[in-house]
């Protein structure tokens, strides 16, 4: 199953719904079991999906807006696993993916298929050729960034970007917050040359995030559980706060793979 998401202009947002932000901006039931449902969004042209194998291995497909022979005919692919180990299959070549583990599976690999897990997926346009490539927690150089007296005590693993995993476009980590730590990236920022993904995870069923969206100086909410994921245009902020600590997955395309391209928001401009 693919779900098609058009882009939007900053000046849509003020008139809409919850229900209409939600649709726009937040993807839900990503996880079903048994299957791979993914979302094919023209903001810089990324699809994120899950992958839930179940009892049963599952091939990732070539969804038609693709319009490829196979998809990662133009693509690569970062999949993340966001459950029990798993097995991620690449071309015949199996690679074992621990819990917050990461695979880059490189474009022109026609056949990939996944059992254990379940794994988050984000892939974007390729236009090079680099190997695939495992990473696990102790491969991404962690940062340690934030305190307790501010909530935002938590963990860094880049997994893809200019000095890690080698790939065209795409940039992805995970961060973890530490327990008692709600807030994450905080100050926040905008990327006017990239669309960025958040994915939350480990977050209890009971418990929420809030996760804020939209330009600086006019932002809006969208409440966000657990295995949801919110899609940030260029020109949207992109942070939050929740009930309890999480775990989420940042993934990046558009024109560069600099990690420090954003423009930096003060706390203080935000409305």
């Amino acid at each position: 199953m693919v779900e098609v998401r058009h882009a939007t202009a900053p000046d849509q947002v003020p008139g809409m719904t919850t229900d209409r932000l939600r649709a726009r901006f937040l993807a839900e039931g990503l996880f079903t079991s048994g299957e791979i449902r993914l979302v094919y969004s023209h903001e810089d042209r990324i699809v994120i999906g899950g992958a839930s194998p179940g009892d049963t291995p599952l091939e990732l497909p070539c969804p038609d807006p693709l319009r490829a022979g196979y998809f990662l005919e133009r693509r690569e692919l970062g999949v993340v696993n966001v459950g029990a180990p798993g097995t991620v299959t690449v071309d015949g070549t199996p690679y074992d993916l621990a819990p917050k583990e990461c695979l880059y599976a490189a474009r022109g690999s026609r056949s990939v298929t996944f059992s254990g897990g379940p794994f988050y997926l984000v892939s974007t346009p390729a236009h090079g050729d680099h190997p695939t490539v495992k990473a696990g927690l102790e491969d991404a150089e962690p940062v340690h960034l934030g305190a307790q007296e501010g909530s935002n005590e938590r963990t860094i693993y880049k997994y893809i970007h200019a000095k890690g995993i080698q790939s065209s476009q795409l940039v992805l980590g995970v961060t973890v917050l530490a327990s008692g730590s709600m807030w994450n990236t905080m100050p926040c920022h905008t990327h006017e040359r990239r669309t960025e993904v958040y994915f939350y995870f480990d977050l209890p069923e009971d418990q929420r995030v809030v996760h804020l969206m939209g330009e600086p100086d006019e932002t809006r909410n969208l409440i966000v559980a657990n295995n949801q994921a919110v899609i940030s245009p260029c020109w949207s902020v992109h942070c939050g706060f929740a009930t309890r600590n999480y775990s989420f997955v940042w993934a990046m395309g558009g024109e560069n793979q600099a990690y420090e391209d954003m423009e930096q928001v003060p706390i203080g401009q935000m409305r």
